[in-house]
């Protein structure tokens, strides 16, 4: 930090002669309203605190690189990826999903894992998470769920009656509960964890052929979790205990990494594939389409300001470049909306501008005007399109390859709903002392709930993933497996 002499300034540039004392009518005042660095300063102050967001609240941040490993050209003409060797700059922010600005890291939490690429072409954004899987298939029940995770309106207590009860009416959660409750449910670290796109994109090369594609992040460090016990220990001695942890691996020259890989489905195996490929709420077989190495994304700088460039970044999944693309996934598909508008609301129909979310290249639109509107706001040039002044046109190279849809409109769920196979081979993946923890922390969830109904529609849930799995939890509970009858 410079040690130089610098004069302090008012917001427009004016100095400052007094930063001690308000002006006053005579020493005992009262206070004057002709204070304008007074009011200046109270009213910035007040105003210091965006609107904290809804979800992924509590979050921790870094600059660095991404580093194309693999030559991927077949399956997408994206700019940033189109060489071996190329890097392009991003940044990445991690957080919590439930919880408040000011919430303990080590809660048993997916972790998001949002990804801003600076590329020639204009910025990409991966928004997804620690977990391969969501809860819920279809956006409209996202604002429920998030109400679940958060304060009761009347004791404004966390309300594990509401978590359950959603849960269990809802049997698509289950494979990603399973996931939740288990070890990877709280990771050591944020460097000690994988990131996944989650969601189902589509890849296009510059021949208009078009691939799906699912994203892998896979730590270089290993995967690390903790136990309930440890988690809980560390949220009353550090709640900021990620934060701190990333944070100072950085700047001890320890750079967490990442390998990107990709799963590549070919069109028209969406029809037929046995899972619906753009239900969140599913994985795809890594024997059926195996991970493929694209790049590695390394973390190596700190944030200056964490305000300025961790509380500002703004992320969407709508944030595209030419080559990457969505699929008719029902999540994604609101999340187009919801996170630009998000942003917009709590940081201004300009957060484009901030320098953490601005365009590394020239950007040429005719938006004009709105809050917090700091650049030149197009000059004098032309504000409207079709013109014959010269302004900014269309390149149609960068339209998304055509996709051919069908049917009637209706309200409908995907075609597949096998909600139990998944987290059954989950289950059954794991080490007799996972499922252990497993079923203990399912039981340790389940026993803070009040009503016994729901209780007993989890436990026929966990059952019908896998009876050994369901059996447990409700001996654990001291409950009989819902549907089952005692035979002698």
């Amino acid at each position: 930090m410079s040690t130089e002499k610098r004069t302090l300034t008012t917001s427009w540039g004016a100095p400052v002669g007094d930063n001690q004392n308000s002006q006053t009518a005579g020493q005992r005042g009262p206070v004057l309203l002709q204070d304008v660095h007074l009011l200046e300063k109270l009213a910035h102050f007040n105003r210091e605190r965006v609107p904290e967001r809804v979800v992924h609240a509590k979050g921790a941040g870094a600059h660095g690189y991404f580093e194309v490993t693999q030559d991927v050209t077949k399956y997408t003409k994206a700019a940033f990826l189109s060489e071996v060797g190329k890097r392009t700059d991003m940044f990445a922010r991690f957080s919590t999903v439930a919880g408040e600005l000011g919430s303990a890291d080590t809660v048993r939490d997916p972790r998001g894992f949002a990804l801003k690429f600076y590329t020639e072409e204009g910025n990409y954004d991966l928004v997804g998470n620690n977990t391969p899987i969501f809860f819920i298939q279809d956006a409209i029940k996202f604002p429920d769920f998030i109400h679940t995770q958060k304060r009761d309106p009347r004791t404004h207590l966390k309300n594990p009656n509401a978590v359950w009860d959603f849960w269990s009416l809802s049997p698509e959660s289950l494979h990603q509960v399973t996931y939740l409750m288990g070890d990877r449910g709280i990771p050591a670290t944020l460097r000690h964890m994988h990131g996944f796109g989650s969601h189902t994109f589509k890849w296009t090369n510059a021949e208009g052929v078009s691939h799906w594609v699912k994203y892998h992040f896979l730590t270089e460090q290993g995967i690390k979790n903790i136990t309930q016990e440890v988690a809980d220990k560390i949220a009353g001695e550090n709640p900021d205990f990620h934060t701190e942890d990333l944070f100072n691996a950085i700047e001890e020259g320890d750079f967490p990494a990442w390998k990107m890989y990709v799963q590549i489905m070919p069109l028209e195996d969406a029809n037929t594939y046995r899972f619906d490929p753009f239900d969140v709420t599913k994985t795809w077989s890594h024997k059926d389409y195996p991970l493929i190495e694209v790049g590695r994304m390394v973390l190596n700088r700190n944030p200056e300001n964490y305000f300025a460039e961790v509380e500002q970044a703004t992320f969407s999944p709508g944030t595209l470049v030419p080559g990457i693309d969505v699929s008719p996934d029902k999540m994604l598909q609101g999340r187009l909306f919801a996170y630009h508008d998000a942003h917009r609301y709590r940081v201004g129909a300009n957060h484009q501008m901030l320098p953490i979310n601005a365009a590394k290249n020239q950007v040429n639109n005719y938006q004009r005007d709105g809050q917090m509107n700091f650049g030149n706001n197009g000059g004098g040039s032309v504000y409207y399109e079709p013109n014959s002044y010269g302004g900014p046109t269309e390149t149609a190279a960068a339209k998304p390859a055509p996709l051919e849809v069908s049917g009637m409109t209706d309200s409908v769920p995907y075609y597949q709903e096998d909600h139990y196979t998944q987290p059954g081979d989950l289950y059954r993946l794991q080490t007799p002392e996972e499922q252990e923890r497993l079923v203990a922390t399912f039981v340790g969830g389940l026993s803070a709930v009040d009503k016994e109904d729901i209780k007993l529609r989890q436990i026929g849930h966990l059952y019908k993933a896998d009876p050994e799995f369901g059996t447990r939890v409700a001996e654990g509970l001291g409950l009989p497996v819902p549907g089952l009858t005692e035979t002698k």
